[in-house]
């Protein structure tokens, strides 16, 4: 590679660095300087060689055998997170969704608290539109720069990003870099108290001090609900303990007690434990309820 200014690491332990805590290695991990260097880099990365792009790795299994050519994470140099006036926020694609909260908050800008209970970045909360407590990314986008796999920069609408629950439609070879966010001028008091209010309730509810990818399944649709027989609004923990999900453990990954639609590791999981769990479950719901339970967290890379 030439004229590259980021780091590049063989055989990156990444699944010990997940939220998991487990997983395989990449075989290759850039770590761009700035969107330039990050241009550089796909210019000369062949089209036919693998390329896998990662987040903060907070919902994200790193299967056991790993991630083949390249990978691609975001990190410091694209964590900056810039108030640009009373209602707007720019950040980074590598910034925490916490940290664009609390800038938010600051401000006194509202309707950005849910990002708060959103674990990892950015840049994988506009990928699969995360949200969180009645809100969720397409409420606040406004517009997004990406890079695509020949280094050729890209400008995004709200538009150009098809957002649907837990989904974006923009191509998944383009690589977020940073986005505008817009929110409502308020008291920096109010902002303050649903902020706290909202960590308050996540304390109380969810296992945040395991080693956890956040939910497993996403909640699923009133068609498919209907279709299943089951009563609207009829959410995916629910129906993860109906099929006797709560507690359930194979190896070391277990769904928590607390929260059953969080799967945690226990402290010896391997990442199979953690899929093999996840899929048994999808299993027992389609066979016991006729309803399909999806991953809301990503499964990457080869089995061991």
């Amino acid at each position: 590679m030439k004229n590259i200014r980021g780091t590049l690491t063989e055989n990156a332990p990444i699944g010990a660095q997940s939220w998991f805590r487990c997983g395989g290695a990449a075989d290759l991990l850039f770590k761009p300087a700035d969107e330039d260097d990050l241009a550089a880099f796909l210019s000369q990365w062949s089209a036919d060689q693998p390329l896998t792009i990662i987040g903060g790795l907070a919902n994200t299994i790193i299967r056991d055998g790993g991630l083949r050519g390249a990978t691609i994470q975001l990190d410091k140099a694209f964590s900056s997170v810039k108030v640009l006036n009373d209602t707007y926020i720019s950040a980074g694609c590598g910034a925490l969704n916490g940290n664009v909260a609390a800038a938010a908050v600051k401000a006194g800008i509202g309707g950005m608290e849910f990002l708060s209970g959103i674990p990892g970045s950015l840049g994988g909360a506009l990928r699969m539109n995360a949200g969180a407590y009645g809100a969720e990314i397409k409420d606040i986008f406004v517009g997004a720069t990406a890079i695509d796999r020949k280094g050729n920069p890209h400008r995004l609408t709200a538009e150009d990003m098809h957002f649907t629950y837990r989904h974006c439609g923009v191509h998944h070879d383009l690589i977020f870099t940073s986005a505008i966010l817009k929110g409502r001028a308020e008291d920096y008091e109010t902002v303050k108290a649903r902020i706290t209010e909202i960590k308050a309730k996540r304390n109380e509810t969810q296992p945040i001090r395991e080693c956890t990818g956040g939910s497993t399944f996403a909640n699923p649709s009133e068609t498919e609900l209907k279709k299943a027989g089951l009563p609207p609004g009829t959410r995916a923990w629910q129906i993860v303990d109906m099929v006797g999900g709560r507690g359930l453990r194979m190896g070391g990954a277990q769904m928590n007690e607390l929260h059953c639609n969080f799967m945690i590791n226990t402290g010896d999981a391997s990442a199979a434990d953690l899929e093999n769990l996840g899929n048994e479950l999808r299993r027992r719901a389609l066979y016991d309820l006729g309803v399909k339970l999806h991953w809301e967290i990503k499964r990457i890379g080869q089995e061991s």
